[in-house]
């Protein structure tokens, strides 16, 4: 149990970018993703039907404006995607537009983060 504690521990340390080709390098190498890893658990709790509903675990980011510092926000929005210069300039240009689709809550509260701490606006659906 110790040494689930130590690579949850290291895991943690990871950037949002790394953590990405993590997963894809053990979906590669497994021939599985975490959506069909989760599916296949199914839910947590056992299913109370009289349970509140669920809170929602998959959020899109929505890049909704540069708050007038759009070369900080470009720059944050490469560094998350791993677009180009070229391609964030248009995204954050274009706003607003979809950021990641599809991410957990927490890597969704963090890309909030970093955009707003760069000048930007998001919105979470």
């Amino acid at each position: 149990m110790a040494d689930i504690a130590k690579l949850v521990e290291e895991l943690s340390k990871l950037t949002v970018m790394e953590a990405a080709e993590l997963a894809t390098a053990l979906e590669e190498e497994w021939g599985v993703s975490a959506a069909a890893a989760v599916a296949v658990a199914g839910p947590a709790g056992g299913g109370d039907a009289g349970a509140p509903a669920e809170e929602k675990d998959e959020f899109d980011v929505i890049l909704t404006g540069d708050g007038g510092k759009k070369i900080q926000v470009i720059k944050e929005v490469r560094a998350i995607t791993g677009l180009g210069l070229t391609e964030a300039k248009g995204l954050v240009e274009g706003a607003p537009k979809p950021l990641k689709e599809g991410v957990n809550k927490a890597e969704a509260e963090e890309i909030k983060g970093k955009i707003e701490a760069a000048g930007g606006t998001v919105e979470l659906k």
